[in-house]
């Protein structure tokens, strides 16, 4: 890649964790391998980057919700939609939720409560990027919104029947899904064990269980790599 990756940074881990664990765009960093230069941008405090100047941008988890009032968000919705065309766009959880919002779609809390520990997808849309493809991904994931409706124009690529809209497309240059290939299952462990008590116990024991399970986290980073060199 001649030019870098951009990591808009919408959130950050909890206090407790990010000395064991760093910051989403270290985690991205990780994924991607260090043969992928990046630079990270605070979107929360109104850092956005010139989307010709980046090979692609990734879009972070983030505690908020798209359909929250929060200053940065608007600009955020504004940025996806001028960057689109312009750059390749990578959304993961809230950036999933994110692109979804701006290209048209619609955002709820879901009623099927908090998806925490490991799920697996279905594949449902071989794309160019997918090598070596897979009819499935188990990947960790931590979320309670989801894609109600994806909008026009976007296309499925992974589902699961806990998350029907778990990997869209837009043209050949937006990808966004709904699950977290830059945890670690340690740190997804961490992070769903802070939550005992907001997240009923039971569902918490099951979600630490699963992520002692292999995951494909080294498959979908390749293929999010493999995506961003176009």
């Amino acid at each position: 890649m001649t030019k870098p990756i951009a990591i808009l940074e919408t959130g950050r881990p909890p206090e407790g964790l990010v000395d064991a664990f760093g910051n989403y765009p270290s985690q991205f960093r990780a994924l991607l391998g260090p043969e992928v230069e990046t630079r990270s941008f605070d979107v929360q405090a109104g850092e956005l980057p010139d989307p010709d100047a980046f090979a692609g941008a990734i879009v972070t988890g983030s505690a908020a919700g798209v359909y929250e009032d929060h200053a940065w968000i608007a600009p955020l919705m504004d940025w996806l939609r001028d960057a689109r065309g312009r750059t390749r766009l990578v959304g993961v959880c809230f950036g999933h939720q994110a692109m979804a919002q701006a290209f048209g779609g619609r955002i709820e809390k879901s009623d099927r409560g908090w998806g925490v520990g490991l799920h697996r997808y279905d594949v449902v849309s071989e794309e160019a990027w997918m090598t070596p493809p897979a009819p499935t991904l188990a990947i960790p994931v931590s979320h309670q919104d989801q894609v109600i409706d994806p909008g026009p124009g976007a296309r499925l690529i992974a589902r699961s029947d806990f998350t029907p809209f778990a990997g869209l497309a837009w043209g050949d240059d937006a990808i966004s899904v709904q699950c977290h290939p830059e945890f670690d299952p340690a740190y997804a462990t961490a992070l769903v064990e802070g939550r005992r008590g907001r997240i009923d116990p039971a569902l918490v024991d099951d979600a630490v269980q699963s992520l002692s399970q292999p995951d494909d986290r080294p498959l979908l980073g390749a293929w999010i790599r493999q995506f961003l060199r176009g």
